[in-house]
């Protein structure tokens, strides 16, 4: 295996561990929620999937895709993406669990899969392609 190979297989690691961070907080958050009040489906899953994605973002930018390019675009770039995902999964969550009875919990863990590996393709090659190893401790480790 070269180094390039080696060098992706990490950057796919890192990204698995920080997003199931993400999908803790994501869960955990839900749970809250879910816990305290009387909240339908998409209020819950919403607010929890805004805060597990702003955590992600951070930490797979910096110690994922080691990038220093600019943030309010890379931030508006996955916010182009989470514009089709977020509908989407809100709408069709909300209708398995209000309409055909199925398990929050269980919809929302399909949904924290489905967005781990759509989003690591679309950060990987859209957001954060051209700028990948470009911050400081990305050049230091090169040295």
């Amino acid at each position: 295996m070269n180094m390039s190979n080696e060098k992706e297989i990490m950057r796919g690691v890192k990204f698995f561990f920080f997003s199931v961070s993400a999908g803790i907080i994501e869960f955990a958050s839900f749970a809250f929620f879910d816990t305290l009040t009387q909240w339908p489906y998409w209020p819950k899953y919403l607010i929890a999937l805004i805060l597990s994605v702003l955590w992600n973002f951070t930490l797979n930018r910096r110690f994922t895709f080691r990038s220093a390019g600019n943030i309010p675009i890379a931030m508006f770039k996955v916010a182009l993406f989470y514009a089709a995902f977020t509908p989407i999964t809100t709408l069709l969550g909300n209708y398995l669990v209000e309409s055909l009875g199925w398990n929050d919990f269980l919809v929302t863990i399909m949904n924290m899969a489905l967005n781990l590996v759509s989003e690591y393709f679309y950060d990987r090659h859209i957001v954060f392609g051209k700028t990948i190893d470009t911050n400081k401790s990305s050049q230091r480790s090169e040295e």
